[in-house]
């Protein structure tokens, strides 16, 4: 079942993510004030959810982003809807030694059912508190997802694209206050971006795009642009 919370704007149920996250990249939107998570792949590239569009970049670290970049979105399905998932390519390399995350192995299978994942985003531990200057981290468990566990209804989603996590006591609330496009762990890899809908409020499953699926995707655009 899901619960939704309007008054909580942040991951719920968190704790200071220390040295952890370093990759999170904290992403302003142009329109609307919305903030939103991402995450750095390599020096050039970072990941995000695409309803992030038209954006202003800062890092989880002490390292400056450029200010100049391009995105590139994944196409429309067969039923003529986007995936709420984008790429955007930095429009300069950042320092060699900045915290990245990786993507999975080329035969990667989503996580199991129970398997513990790590989220983060610009949250408090408790509801009601006010959004916090630093990322915030917690865990949860991949779980099944139910009927109305999806992203936005504008964006295409099925069994083979979406995935859903649950844990009593952590949520995550999305495009007004910084958890949406925000990376989801495991093993220390980059398995999931959050999405879930709706997308002004908190929720419980959290719904994530399964990263093994846009892999190859993610893949061929990152060599095709930097061609």
């Amino acid at each position: 079942m899901r619960k939704t919370r309007s008054i909580e704007k942040r991951i719920v149920g968190s704790s200071a993510c220390k040295k952890d996250r370093q990759y999170h990249v904290q992403i302003q939107a142009v329109q609307g004030g919305k903030v939103c998570g991402g995450a750095l792949l390599n020096t050039r590239w970072l990941i995000t959810a695409s309803h992030c569009v038209k954006v202003q970049l800062g890092l989880n670290n002490d390292v400056s982003l450029g200010t100049k970049f391009f995105s590139f979105l994944k196409g429309n399905s067969k039923n003529g809807k986007p995936h709420d998932i984008m790429l955007i390519k930095l429009n300069e390399d950042m320092p060699g030694k900045i915290p990245v995350i990786s993507l999975p192995s080329q035969d990667c299978k989503r996580p199991e059912l129970k398997s513990k994942v790590e989220i983060g985003g610009m949250g408090s531990k408790k509801a009601g508190n006010k959004l916090e200057s630093s990322v915030r981290c917690a865990s949860t468990e991949i779980s099944a997802c139910g009927e109305n566990d999806k992203p936005d209804s504008k964006y295409q989603s099925d069994e083979s694209t979406t995935m859903c996590a649950h844990k009593p006591g952590v949520e995550a609330c999305h495009v007004s206050k910084g958890d949406a496009g925000s990376a989801v762990e495991y093993d220390g890899l980059l398995y999931g971006i959050i999405v879930s809908d709706p997308v002004d409020k908190c929720a419980d499953p959290i719904v994530m795009m399964d990263i093994c699926y846009y892999k190859q995707w993610i893949e061929d655009t990152m060599k095709k642009e930097s061609a």
